[in-house]
């Protein structure tokens, strides 16, 4: 019994494997469910007479994931194969994916809920195309750890030169994308060198085996415990006396007490009990199907969604999106398709193409329609609103799938950007421009810039931008700005710096804390900061700036290539402990009523370009990695995906 609840209570690891053709993604996973013992013996002996028909001159590994016969018979893997073993230290889940460009988006359907992706290069082929786009999805898909597996080092030697050229280039190119966390493994699946046990043909690597990285990542980094989503499955009423709300919690964690609303009607109440097969529960959290029972009796029924009342999704019938199409019958924005969001289900039509990406070399590219296997940005408009949050932020909220009303068959999976706030009018295909509602005094007519910007960026050598730090308090923004514009000031470059301290002592002396107050500030930094971008600076600007949306609203002033977005943080307990203004004390104290990231809200940057942890990396990392960026800014051109 003990051993069982142990069992019951590892942690779970669910992984993909991807790759191009042959890089040997099957015989990996039958290589770590052998050397691992699990494997039945009734499998092992289907397996062995699988190998003999087929002409193997020993027991093919791969067979024990390529399930379907077309699979065996050309020993490829066409379909998403699942897998399951354990370890003492953990359990896990795999999904082998297909390497052919034309099953990609069985690549997406089988990585889309994994913790951790593996990637297989041949050493003998290199960084192939397929390798680029597997990569790419990864990033789209957010998977926190990937594992690049090159394979089959017995073919070339066990050369370390070979390892090292291939980490290099596949390296050069995870920097275009957001792959945060990047470890290389050499092996030989067929050998079973460097997949459970270390390997004594390359005495030169000391990263450990493949298994020990799979062990020892962290589990569960993409789910969202903060923001409580439960969407509405069925309304569950076995009598006059009982009314309950059931459904699976897709992020958060809610307990009886909490009061929460429901969407979209915005009435609310409290959570009277968590009913679930097995008895009442103290605490729901992500992934737990329960039935909700509320104080009042409000009017809710599938599709709608229960929040937190401070904590509310955005609510609305239009958003951006990347789109990876399914089907072999090409996009048509003339269909009304069905859009499949949680449990919600709406008439949706795909407004506008804005590009296709080119998976090889990020760039975009203008077409029409996307065709089977492509991945493309879109607007999609639905017929009744739908409450999600970026993909970035809860994937369970951010990701969608669109059906043709007709055959109910899927044809394209997406993964939700934010709203669309770009300009009318413009054609599909071309790069994305930002735009907002800017206010305008009556009876003014808008001149020109008497010496444009382009002219005063000749003159000084270098061209115009803006370096956006964001961050709570005391995480380090304003000295990491300060020393990032002395260094730029003293290698002959035009700045201008603008700081929260600097701007409330005049321009927005007037203006408080409140969350209007707060979006006005940012709101007038923006077009302080565009004045001097049009005189050729590069400006610095390091503001708490806690809203999602009016950073956004500022990021569209300015063109899409002069932008870099800098998210400064530190753990919690640290900036307490650094406390340079004194405000954590005073909020001890009482004598401020709260703070941002600690007891105000704080809304995360969904994709910046520049993410630094002062308190995991030193001061002049950070300034490194702006300074580089600032200097790139001449080739960096748009960076995908954002």
């Amino acid at each position: 019994m003990n051993a069982a609840r142990a069992y019951a209570e590892m942690d779970l690891l669910r992984f993909s494997t991807a790759g191009s053709v042959d890089d040997g993604k099957s015989t990996l996973i039958g290589r770590l469910l052998y050397d691992t013992k699990s494997i039945f013996q009734d499998q092992m002996e289907q397996i062995e007479g699988a190998s003999r028909r087929l002409g193997e001159e020993g027991v093919n590994l791969a067979l024990l994931t390529d399930g379907l016969r077309a699979e065996r018979e050309q020993k490829i893997t066409i379909d998403v194969a699942y897998r399951y073993f354990a370890t003492p230290k953990r359990k896990f889940i795999i999904a082998d994916t297909p390497g052919h460009v034309q099953y990609t988006r069985n690549m997406v359907t089988g990585a889309s809920t994994a913790d951790l992706a593996i990637i297989l290069i041949d050493a003998r082929k290199g960084v192939l195309t397929q390798s680029k786009r597997h990569a790419f999805i990864t990033s789209l898909l957010g998977i926190p750890h990937v594992i690049v597996a090159v394979n089959k080092m017995d073919l070339v030697a066990w050369s370390e030169g070979v390892f090292d050229q291939i980490k290099g280039e596949f390296g050069e190119f995870s920097k275009k994308l957001e792959l945060k966390h990047i470890t290389y493994v050499p092996m030989s699946a067929l050998l079973g060198d460097n997949v459970v046990e270390a390997s004594e043909n390359m005495p030169w690597f000391q990263g450990g085996p493949l298994l020990h990285r799979l062990e020892t990542a962290t589990v569960g980094g993409r789910r969202n415990s903060i923001d409580f989503r439960f969407p509405v499955q069925y309304v569950i009423r076995p009598n006059q006396n009982f009314r309950g709300f059931s459904g699976t919690v897709a992020s958060g964690t809610v307990q009886p007490g909490e009061e929460v609303v429901a969407l979209p009607s915005g009435f609310s109440s409290q959570v009277r009990t968590i009913e679930t097969f097995d008895g009442p529960k103290r605490v729901a959290e992500p992934g737990d199907a329960v039935v909700l029972t509320l104080e009042d009796e409000l009017d809710v029924s599938r599709g709608e969604m229960l929040v937190r009342k401070k904590n509310v999704p955005t609510v609305g019938n239009r958003f951006e999106a990347y789109l990876c199409w399914m089907n072999e019958a090409s996009m048509n924005s003339d269909t009304p398709y069905v859009l499949l969001h949680t449990t919600r289900e709406v008439q949706a039509f795909v407004e506008r193409l804005e590009y296709r990406v080119d998976v090889d070399t990020l760039h975009r590219e203008s077409v029409q329609t996307l065709a089977l296997n492509e991945i493309g940005r879109v607007d999609i408009t639905t017929s009744m609103p739908i409450f999600y949050d970026p993909y970035r932020v809860n994937n369970a909220t951010g990701s969608f799938i669109l059906m043709d009303p007709h055959t109910n068959v899927t044809v394209a999976a997406g993964m939700i950007r934010g709203e669309v706030r770009r300009m009318e009018g413009r054609k599909p295909g071309t790069a994305s421009v930002k735009a907002i509602s800017r206010p305008v005094s009556p009876h003014v007519t808008w001149e020109g810039w008497n010496i444009p910007r382009e002219e005063r960026e000749a003159r000084s050598g270098h061209r115009a931008m803006v370096v956006w730090f964001t961050g709570i308090s005391g995480t380090g923004k304003t000295t990491i700005a300060r020393e990032v514009e002395r260094r730029l000031f003293a290698g002959g470059v035009q700045t201008m710096l603008l700081d929260g301290d600097h701007i409330r002592h005049g321009l927005c002396g007037d203006l408080g804390f409140s969350r209007e107050d707060r979006s006005e500030n940012i709101r007038r930094v923006g077009e302080v900061a565009k004045l001097f971008f049009e005189q050729g600076c590069v400006v610095l600007c390091a503001f708490v700036s806690p809203y999602r949306r009016g950073r956004e609203a500022v990021r569209a002033l300015f063109p899409a290539d002069r932008f870099v977005e800098v998210y400064v943080h530190a753990p919690l307990e640290v900036l307490r402990e650094r406390d340079p203004k004194g405000l954590y004390a005073k909020l001890e104290r009482r004598e401020i009523e709260s703070l941002t990231g600690a007891g105000s809200a704080y809304e995360l940057p969904l994709s910046p370009e520049i993410e630094l942890d002062t308190h995991a990396q030193g001061l002049e990392d950070g300034i490194a990695a702006i300074l580089a960026r600032v200097r790139d800014i001449d080739t960096s051109g748009h960076r995908e995906p954002r």
